[in-house]
This record gives structure tokens, C-alpha cells and sequence, in this order.
């Protein structure tokens, strides 16, 4: 099994909730209004994991994504073009808006342990949540912006015993800080 990787934009109070503004929630918009340096190339610095690994996605961020990325022809926007992903969907029957698309077949954590390249994980709150839920998440590297923005789901839900990880490396993106934290014991 690979690492799985989540990826994430979050405020200040650990919303995750519509940073973009694309659903219109009353506070959303919050991670692009600090200026497109924030959220601009791979800001979550995935090098390597883009070419190799595999981008696993809920339908209502594989639908997003799909309307924004395709067309895009920067380099970053190749590479997440180029990338492999999974979209974990009950309802979708058909991913061939973006490129290197598949849907999901079986389990969501058969897949996660059976899946040798790394996962990322982005958006797709419910997949990280069901990932929380069965100890399959390694690392999260967190987009963190100075937002408080009070209502909205959550990343980490609540739980019935602690989760410890160790912060491995921390650093100003424009208006923003990237934490990178791991699990600080081996998965059994």
C-alpha cells in the first residue's frame, strides 16, 4: 500500500467548507481571497507524487475539478491533467470530462489498501472522513489561511480517542502556511 496523502485548504478555525466560493455558503471564498500566490501551482508541494501516484476524489470535487482543470494548460494544470484519478461515486456513471479518470470499483478502504501508489486525497471531505474513520490517512498537508470563518464542516470530526502526528515541516505560502504533518506510529 501506498501512503495516503489529504490534502487541504483549511482556515484559521479548521473550516474546509467551500474555500473557492463555488457552493455559496455565506462564508465561502475564504482561501482565494488572499490573493492568487496563495493557491496558485503546487502549492501543497506533490513533485514526484503527481507523475507516480493516483488522485482519489468524491464526485462533488471530481465535478468541480473536471469543470476547471481540463482546459488549463499551464504546467501545473498538465500534470493534474496527467495525473491518474479515482472518483469514488455512487451516482456517477461517467468520468470522461477529465482526463485519466476511473470510477471507483468495490470498497473505498479495499481500494486505499490494495491501491500500491501513493493516494492524495483533495477536497472530498466525506473520502477523507471515511479514511479517518478506518486509520488509512499517513499525512496531511494543510493550506492554512488567517480566516476564521465560524461555520462550516470540519477536517477532523469528532472521535473517540486521540490521533498524534508529527509536524515534519512547516511554511509561509503567500498569505498562507503549509504544515505537513505524519502519523507519528506505523499503521498495523
Amino acid at each position: 500500500m501506498g501512503r495516503v496523502i489529504v490534502i487541504e485548504f483549511v482556515s484559521l478555525d479548521g473550516v474546509v467548507t467551500d474555500p473557492d466560493g463555488s457552493a455559496g455558503t455565506p462564508g465561502g471564498g475564504w482561501a482565494f481571497r488572499h490573493g492568487p500566490e496563495t493557491v496558485a501551482g503546487d502549492k501543497f508541494r506533490l513533485g514526484r507524487v503527481m507523475d507516480e501516484g493516483v488522485m482519489l476524489l468524491g464526485r462533488t470535487t471530481w465535478q468541480l475539478f473536471s469543470r476547471l482543470w481540463p482546459n488549463r494548460t499551464d504546467e501545473f494544470s498538465t500534470r493534474m491533467n496527467k495525473m491518474a484519478k479515482v472518483v469514488a461515486s455512487r451516482t456517477l456513471a461517467d468520468v470522461s470530462a477529465w482526463s485519466n479518470s476511473s470510477l471507483l470499483d468495490g470498497s473505498l478502504t479495499d481500494y486505499v489498501r490494495t491501491e500500491p501508489r501513493d493516494v492524495v486525497v483533495t477536497g472530498s471531505l466525506s473520502v477523507v472522513h471515511a479514511l479517518q474513520a478506518a486509520d488509512l490517512v499517513d499525512e496531511y498537508r494543510l493550506l492554512t489561511f488567517p480566516s476564521i470563518i465560524g461555520i462550516g464542516a470540519k477536517l477532523f470530526p469528532a472521535m473517540e480517542s486521540p490521533v498524534h502526528l508529527r509536524l515534519t515541516s512547516v511554511d509561509q505560502a503567500g498569505a498562507a502556511t503549509l504544515a505537513t504533518y505524519q502519523r507519528s506510529e506505523s499503521r498495523s
